[in-house]
């Protein structure tokens, strides 16, 4: 069954410039885009607060996973940006705004930094590029974010970001490297007619 959508994103695979940043829809068949997306997911620090519900362990199943985000942005309820330097196009992450559901114009976003990358803002200058950009052109009226308990650095971008802590969220998400256990999460959520935050 499709999507009900009242505001449906006029380019399902859009790019989006802003903050020294280029944000640009990840491609399966770039064989460069594959091997970032397989060192990020495979990054220990990643693995650490992150447990995919399908791992990313080869080249192989990392491009099976961008293709299915390829599928998903077509079909409008997610999109999944690669992180880039604006003027050198070196890769920094990712982030994503998914599980949109524009009927109750609620969507829930995700971020994650290459180790080279951390300690530059990048995060933060791209959840303020991609909420600016759901907001408007998606007309979404909340962005939710949720992060394992203890993952300090999250909850500081979310909140420098205008997302501010909501509460926890019991045995919300899966224990690190596992499918059988459950940790609790930090939800934080931004609400379109929040000011905007001031900047990066």
């Amino acid at each position: 069954m499709a999507p009900i959508r009242d505001h449906a994103p006029t380019d399902p695979f859009p790019e989006l410039h802003g903050h020294g940043l280029r944000l640009r829809p990840w491609d399966a068949g770039s064989g460069s885009d594959v091997d970032t997306w397989l060192r990020g997911m495979r990054d220990p620090e990643f693995r650490r607060w992150n447990t995919p519900l399908r791992p990313v362990d080869d080249r192989r199943s990392a491009r099976e996973s961008l293709l299915a985000r390829e599928q998903s942005a077509a079909e409008g309820t997610s999109l999944s940006f690669r992180i880039a330097d604006a003027h050198s196009d070196t890769a920094l992450g990712h982030i994503g705004v998914n599980e949109i559901k524009y009927h109750l114009k609620v969507a829930r976003v995700g971020y994650w930094v290459l180790p080279e990358a951390r300690g530059q803002g990048v995060a933060t200058r791209a959840l303020l590029l991609a909420a600016r950009w759901a907001f408007a052109e998606l007309g979404l009226h909340r962005l939710e974010l949720d992060h394992a308990v203890g993952h300090d650095v999250s909850c500081r971008i979310a909140e420098r970001c205008g997302f501010p802590y909501e509460g926890t969220l019991r045995g919300a998400i899966f224990a690190e490297g596992r499918h059988d256990a459950f940790r609790d999460a930090h939800l934080h959520a931004r609400l379109s007619t929040d000011p905007e935050p001031t900047g990066p």
